[in-house]
């Protein structure tokens, strides 16, 4: 990367990028494994911190960068600009969905890469939207969600005897749009406000220390009253008005269901992540494992594919996945060191390809695509 590159990006964002990374590795090695839950107490709480917000931190960073592209064209509305940026989002939007329907083609049902597509077709229309549509669109997209899972079946679709790892009608229209747009591991409502709240935090001046500092305090002010309020409602309401399971449903912050309790927790969690992230890339920007994380998070497309191919198909190769040939639930401390030998090869990798290459490969193609 030239200097000047380096000058005007946020590098912290791409170090928060690694961190989500390592968080979906856990999770999704252990989904495939069977591995949650699976283990010492201290570990399993410890990989439960990651259920959900690895993703949401993906998609909020990923609306933090579609605002940073399309800065310029929202600073000089000129249509020249704009029509550019519009085209290669929606160039890119087509890209990932592509790519994720080839992941899911393959057995990787857990894809997250067609709903990006999608999410961002969205953004490249909404781009110049001024904040209080946005912020329409994101409470619309709340309501809706929360709508469904209430007054209709939320597993629908879902077999029965593999809940979260098969869905039965994916490949019809009704089934696939259901999947799309409401009870798939990534659904549009509320997923989509992840990705809108994340344009609106990319259109805030994230160098200004003022700024950071607020939305710091705001996200763990909000991510503990949330975290709280919804322990509170579910003993409360376990105990008098629902049974257990129908308050959990309503109010746990975990990610199936993404109610309104989950998308306000994680949004939360990953404003505080990449905050987080922004000051310590800045503090130690020359720390040879800082800049290694950098580099890991800039190739992240790259190691989602790899993880998939590569990471699960290894997997596969030695019967872990308790989707196919009769094999067992595996045990979560050998998920996660699994997970962390795999993290540690994608950040050599990284390091490695950056000595020749400012992009990752699946990155260069998007990029000459777009």
């Amino acid at each position: 990367m030239s200097n000047n590159q380096s000058k005007n990006r946020v590098e912290g964002l791409d170090f928060a990028r690694a961190l989500a990374m390592f968080g979906m590795l856990v999770m999704n090695f252990m989904v495939v494994t069977g591995a949650q839950g699976n283990g010492a107490p201290a570990l399993v709480w410890f990989t439960n911190l990651f259920e959900g917000r690895a993703a949401a931190t993906f998609v909020t960073l990923a609306g933090i960068g579609i605002s940073l592209m399309t800065r310029k064209a929202r600073l000089t509305s000129e249509k020249t600009i704009t029509t550019n940026v519009r085209v290669s989002l929606l160039k890119r939007s087509l890209f990932l969905f592509i790519l994720g329907m080839l992941l899911y083609t393959i057995g990787w049902s857990g894809d997250i890469l067609h709903y990006y597509g999608f999410y961002m077709a969205f953004a490249a229309l909404v781009m110049l939207a001024s904040p209080k549509l946005m912020i329409l669109i994101i409470a619309l997209t709340a309501f809706v969600a929360q709508f469904y899972q209430v007054i209709f079946d939320y597993m629908s679709g879902w077999s029965p005897t593999q809940p979260f790892l098969e869905y039965l009608d994916f490949w019809t229209v009704t089934g696939f749009l259901r999947n799309l747009f409401l009870n798939g591991y990534h659904p549009v409502f509320p997923w989509l406000g992840f990705l809108l709240i994340g344009m609106l935090i990319g259109r805030l001046n994230l160098v200004d220390r003022g700024v950071r500092k607020s939305i710091l305090i705001v996200s763990t002010i909000t991510l503990v009253a949330t975290e709280l309020l919804s322990r509170i409602l579910i003993l409360s309401f376990s105990s008098s008005i629902l049974d257990a399971e129908s308050a959990a449903f309503l109010f746990e912050t975990g990610p199936i269901p993404p109610n309104l309790f989950y998308l306000v927790s994680n949004t939360a969690s990953a404003l505080l992540i990449i905050i987080l992230s922004i000051y310590l890339a800045e503090k130690w920007a020359n720390n040879f494992v800082v800049r290694s994380l950098i580099y890991t998070g800039q190739l992240t497309l790259t190691h989602y594919v790899s993880h998939v191919v590569i990471g699960i198909g290894i997997l596969l190769l030695f019967n872990k996945v308790i989707l196919f040939n009769g094999a067992v639930s595996q045990p979560l401390s050998f998920t996660f060191l699994y997970a962390c030998f795999f993290f540690t090869g994608s950040i050599i990798f990284s390091v490695l390809w950056r000595r020749k290459y400012n992009r990752g490969p699946i990155e260069l193609l998007m990029r000459k695509w777009s």
